[in-house]
């Protein structure tokens, strides 16, 4: 019956929805198959129990260490010969039985010198029991599904399931041809109209089944609600059927209805889908036309059912569910539609969900505690005001006397419920809570008849001190309201941010508040270490607020230097500010500990290499960074980062990290200098400033090889910055060969001369330095070994390189596509990649290196399918001669040169030649 049903409703959603004919097909089927997987899991749970309890039922496996009782043999076996005791021909004579020792008659053989001494029976406890069997792992349900599927096909009558698939297959195809051919067309209504009839059916056979099968029976009507739901949404606003009213009236119903089959089945799953089903209604069903009065009037009576429910049931997830959709749909409407006239008819509906979201909390505290322990609904207890306080400052338009008399009439509330409870003992922390936030919006009335950004300011002061407060009284709550303190000072902040900041600089309402909010942050940082190190979360929260500060910090000191200051000046101001941060930070980790020092640690190294990506971004403007007050900047950052290196000694990866930033300032710093001056030399062309860029870093690379103590200061104890250098600069650099490998390589103002250009000249030195590198000693064995193959493919791309580009200047042949086209292109490659094969292979089998020979054989063998595959389309003119010929004349000289591999190094000298 089961699989009848899910089969039918995926039949007839799939059909009513005007789908292909397979896709109803698919849906049956999918419903068959996901009732059959719940058959097939309820059976394997089933035969798990009846294996537990046989294996109760004959006994448990011993544990470890401890023998399970074992009744008296009825036969004694006699025991093996024991080596050493006689030969082993002589036959031992049996032992008397058990019984018989144990009443304590003696044995009737006699001890002889030529046999062993009886050996006494074994005790029951000393007989061994044999190990237990492993117990094979459990089956997942993909192998019991793959298995049933298996066993399907090969076991039972075969040929008639493979006759009944056959058969489906035809009828599904002569279905589908019909449907095709209009036979089975239905108007649209009956479609709706049997969609709908299907899940009513679907609803009260689940209804019907609600005690046998309490599961099924709940899925089954959540899925007909739901259904029912998604018909009445495409019937008004897919097909036009129904008119607005009768839609949302059908929605209301059900929710109604769904809401009521929760409670009497005491199904959260129903209620959540009913409320959810609730709030969407209106959405699904407005024309953009509607009275705000009247949806919040349907909003407030559902949230009077929520109210209801929380009288009688504790859930908390339908609570949330509905003050996260009122308010958030609230939200909506105020940001797109809400006018100021429209305050006195929007004002009640906000008192009274707050109303509404102030007793609730209480409502779940008493009924909670029937059941467990007694727990706050914080979210709604903390997040009811702050919404509701936001929402009402939008109102009235952030006015700061009216949000104090908000604030003042939300004090007085709070102070109320809290005096209403204060004789019941068991309502103490709920009682704590609204005293507390009683206190808050007393507070907060002042600063609100100030500027928004004041405000901010004394959150964050206010933050603070609740913070020390907490931990001078060892109360979590305490600590926890000061950092909401914090995150509310920065929404203020934002609400009152201006978009022109105020002169004089610092000195305004706007810095001075995200000043006091870093303030905040950093006492918060400090309070967190010093009484909470021990505790992890403590730790975490520390490493939190501390990021909070160093965020509070530099953003708006940043924006604040922008705003004040014009071009190279903020681009100077912000690089200092980064140094002097990086070394301030360095100066404090010195007493972090834990995941606070860490941290620290981090940003100084991070500060440092961001402080190189601004020199770089200066090129965009052509800021010259060696001149004015970028110099001035410059040279702030270089001492900062040095003292922050000497303060990070004790911390080898951070410092390293740190002095790697340091030491790749100067080569970018250098680079950017000479390109920026450049930059008014227009008859110089663009590869020269690649000889720019590039030099600094190879001179780094030198030094950093020949001299690597001088790059371990101040760290002179750390090898890992000079490895780490080494290996970036091989990274860069890398990248920069391969990028020039793709460029024209124009030397203007001189002339083109192969292998004495910017371009090339670059590679050579980036091929010189990686040679020198490979062959430092300081190198480990595993990348120098990897040395042969590395510059090999190196030169062979650069000399593939300088071909194209010495064809490109000295044939005339454009840089682009044709290049590749091109007779002179292709003959030029022969010729250059057969002289490289024949080299290497010569002077491989002459000095008996075998991986050089062998890379010259291959190169031999690439050039000779180019020959075939490439030049063999150009042998029509002379270059494609040309390519054919080079190359067989040098393969004669590997012939006259070096017929034959080099040979393997052997055990015994071969014999000499007889002649």
């Amino acid at each position: 019956m089961m699989y009848f049903i899910w089969g039918l409703v995926g039949a007839v959603l799939g059909f009513a929805l005007q789908q292909e004919f397979f896709t109803t097909v698919f849906g049956a089927m999918l419903g068959i198959a996901w009732a059959r997987m719940s058959g097939l899991r309820r059976d394997i749970d089933l035969a798990r129990k009846e294996l537990a309890e046989a294996r109760q039922a004959f006994g448990a496996s011993p544990r470890t260490g401890e023998a399970p009782p074992v009744a008296a043999p009825s036969v004694v076996v006699p025991p093996l010969p024991v080596a050493g005791y006689g030969s082993p021909e002589v036959a031992t004579p049996p032992l008397p039985a058990v019984e018989a020792i144990a009443a304590g008659a003696a044995p009737a053989s006699a001890v002889d010198t030529g046999t062993p001494p009886p050996v006494p029976p074994a005790s029951p406890r000393d007989i061994p029991v044999p190990a237990q069997p492993p117990v094979p792992p459990r089956p997942t349900w993909v192998d019991a599904l793959i298995h049933r599927v298996g066993a399907w096909f090969t076991e039972g009558n075969v040929p008639v399931k493979i006759g009944m698939l056959v058969l489906f297959a035809g009828v599904a195809a002569l279905l589908k041809y019909a449907s095709d051919a209009g036979m089975f067309h239905a108007p649209v209504s009956v479609r709706v109209s049997l969609v709908a009839l299907a899940a009513i059916v679907a609803l009260a056979f689940g209804w019907r089944q609600r005690f046998k099968r309490r599961v099924f029976a709940l899925s089954l009507q959540g899925g007909a609600i739901g259904v029912l739901t998604i018909d009445v949404f495409a019937a008004f606003r897919l097909y036009e059927l129904l008119p607005p009213t009768a839609a949302f009236g059908m929605l209301v119903v059900l929710v109604a209805g769904a809401g009521m089959l929760a409670v009497l089945q005491d199904s959260l799953a129903l209620a959540v889908l009913g409320l959810v089903a609730g709030f969407a209604a209106p959405i699904l069903t407005s024309t953009g036309h509607g009275s705000h009065v009247a949806l919040f009037t349907y909003y407030a009576l559902l949230n009077l059912a929520v109210l209801a429910i929380a009288w009688k049931r504790a859930w908390r997830v339908l609570n949330l569910l509905g003050f996260v959709a009122t308010f958030g749909v609230g939200v909506a409407w105020g940001v797109t539609q809400y006018k100021p006239e429209q305050f006195a008819s929007t004002e009640p509906f906000l008192l009274l969900n707050f109303f509404f979201y102030l007793v609730i909390p209480w409502l779940y505290l008493r009924r909670a505690a029937q059941t467990r322990e007694r727990v706050l609904d914080a979210c709604l207890l903390f997040g009811n005001p702050l919404v509701s306080l936001l929402l009402q400052g939008a109102l009235l338009r952030w006015q700061g006397k009216a949000m104090a008399v908000s604030a003042l009439v939300a004090a007085v509330m709070y102070l109320a419920v809290a005096y209403s409870v204060r004789k019941q003992r068991d309502l103490g922390l709920l009682r704590d809570a609204w005293a507390v936030l009683a206190i808050g919006f007393a507070t907060l009335a002042v600063p609100l008849a100030l500027s928004a950004s004041v405000t901010a300011g004394i959150f964050a002061v206010e933050g603070a001190g609740l913070v020390w407060l907490g931990w001078r009284q060892d109360r979590w709550f305490a600590r926890w309201s000061g950092l909401g303190l914090a995150g509310l000072a920065a929404l203020a902040w934002a609400a009152g941010h201006m978009p022109s900041w105020q002169a004089p600089a610092v000195a305004n309402r706007n810095y001075l508040g995200a000043l006091l909010i870093a303030v905040g942050g950093a006492a918060s940082t400090w309070l967190y270490h010093r009484y909470g190190s021990e505790k992890p979360r403590s730790r975490v929260a520390a490493v939190v607020l501390f990021g909070w500060t160093i965020v509070w910090w530099l953003l708006p000191t940043t924006v604040e230097i922008a705003n004040h200051l014009g071009d190279a000046h903020a681009a100077a101001g912000i690089l200092a500010l980064m140094g002097i941060t990086a070394w301030v930070v360095a100066e404090l980790q010195r007493g972090a500990v834990h995941a606070l020092g860490t941290a620290m640690r981090l940003v100084v190294a991070g500060l440092t290499w961001v402080s190189m990506v601004l020199i770089v971004l200066c090129l965009i403007p052509s800021w010259q960074v060696l001149g004015g007050w970028l110099l001035l900047a410059v040279l702030v950052t270089f001492a900062s980062g040095w003292r922050a290196m000497v303060c990070l000694q004790g911390h080898p990866r951070l410092a390293a990290t740190t002095q790697l930033g340091w030491w790749w300032r100067v080569p970018v710093t250098i680079a950017c200098a000479l390109v920026a001056a450049a930059d008014g030399w227009h008859w110089l062309d663009d590869s020269w400033r690649l000889v720019m860029v590039v030099a600094p870093a190879l001179v780094l690379w030198f030094i950093t090889l020949r001299r690597p103590a001088w790059v371990q200061r101040p760290l002179q104890a750390e090898d890992s910055a000079v490895d780490m250098l080494l290996h970036s600069l091989f990274v860069v650099l890398g990248v920069i060969f391969v990028c020039s490998l793709f460029a024209e390589g124009t030397a203007t103002p001189l002339r083109f001369v192969p292998l004495v250009n910017p371009v090339e000249m670059v590679m050579l030195a980036i091929l010189a330095a990686a040679f020198g590198w490979f062959s430092a000693p300081q190198v480990g064995p595993s990348i120098r070994r990897l040395r042969p193959l590395l510059m090999g493919v190196a030169l062979m791309a650069f000399a593939t390189s300088a071909t194209l580009r010495g064809v490109h200047h000295l044939g005339n042949v454009p840089w682009d596509g044709s290049l590749a086209e091109s007779s002179v292109a292709q003959m030029s490659l022969t010729v250059t990649w057969s002289v490289l094969g024949v080299l290497a292979w010569i002077a491989g089998s002459r000095r008996g290196q075998r991986g050089l020979w062998l890379a010259g054989a291959v190169t031999m063998g690439v050039v000779l399918a180019k020959l075939l595959l490439v030049d063999r389309s150009h042998l029509g003119n002379l270059f494609g001669i040309a390519s054919f010929i080079a190359y067989g004349l040098l393969c004669t000289a590997i012939g006259y040169f070096a017929p034959a591999p080099p040979r393997r190094a052997a055990a015994t000298p071969e014999p000499a030649d007889a002649s």
